[in-house]
């Protein structure tokens, strides 16, 4: 029983691909590298080029895996589909061609849901037909990256979007078979959301295929609600601390894994303003070395 760690970009601050702030891809890679990970997410289709060619070759050269790549796009927009849906397609055929294996599906934050993040009591909801749209438009690219492109497909619940809270992501599990969506639970993003993601754990083990590794500062996410702060103003402010000193109890998801067997890759992720004050590498290095303290090898 093997469970691999890697990283992903947006722990240096990437989360769309025309960011002028990004950092060089290359940088990127090196820097996952030094920092001890052995594979790192595709980041928004775009970061990196798209000529499987020359991302395969940097990668040789670093002895990194591809893990997958997010699909961070506006599913509650239909509007947006086309957009979605260029977004997916992309995604899938870059992670088919270097035989990586998550595609995680994630609704971009929406105007309408942003002041509420964290608050599911006075959240939005969508009434029953903007949920179905909603739902069919998840379950097609699903459908599509696990047939079309042998992807293990998984829904990623993400703070201030449409699929956050907890009876939301129930509620999808239970329409959508599993065959086409199993779960990326990511620890941060289920704190941010007001619900305990070992808890989560217990109950869908079965069905989660892949991990996002987050903690989340308890004082800056009790701030954060009270001042109805944006998401990218929160990441800037330190909400997505370094993992060990949140409130994710790390040891325990470790045991769960353990016991139920799970094989394959846990992922951290670090959501940060790529012009803050911290130090994307070397964060990266203290992740990794704790992760190794509780025994993530």
């Amino acid at each position: 029983m093997t469970i691999k760690i890697g990283n992903a970009p947006c722990s240096w601050g990437v989360e769309f691909a025309d960011d002028p702030r990004n950092p060089n891809w290359l940088r990127v890679l090196d820097e996952c590298k030094q920092a001890g990970y052995t594979g790192i997410e595709l980041g928004p289709v775009g970061f990196m080029p798209e000529e499987s060619h020359l991302v395969a070759d940097e990668f040789a050269k670093r002895d990194l895996e591809l893990i997958g790549g997010v699909v961070f796009r506006a599913f509650h927009d239909p509007a947006q589909w086309d957009d979605v849906l260029d977004g997916a397609v992309r995604t899938c055929k870059a992670l088919a061609a270097h035989g990586a294996e998550h595609l995680v599906l994630i609704d971009s934050i929406s105007p309408r849901r942003a002041p509420t993040a964290g608050r599911p009591q006075q959240a939005e909801k969508m009434d029953d037909d903007e949920w179905r749209a909603f739902r069919q438009r998840i379950e097609h690219i699903a459908k599509m990256g696990a047939e079309e492109f042998g992807l293990t497909v998984g829904i990623h619940p993400h703070a201030a979007g449409f699929m956050d809270f907890e009876d939301e992501v129930e509620k999808l599990l239970d329409e959508v078979d599993e065959k086409y969506l199993k779960i990326c639970l990511d620890t941060g993003h289920s704190h941010y959301a007001g619900f305990d993601p070992v808890a989560f754990m217990k109950r869908h083990m079965k069905r989660i295929s892949y991990m996002h590794f987050k903690d989340i500062d308890p004082k800056v996410k009790a701030a954060t609600i009270a001042n109805q702060t944006d998401f990218y103003k929160a990441c800037g402010d330190g909400i997505f601390c370094n993992l060990g000193d949140g409130e994710t109890d790390f040891v325990a998801v470790r045991e769960l894994l353990l016991q139920s067997g799970f094989e394959g890759w846990c992922t951290v992720e670090q959501d940060c303003d790529p012009e803050g004050d911290t130090s994307p590498v070397s964060d990266a290095k203290l992740n990794r070395d704790y992760l190794r303290s509780i025994g993530f090898e």
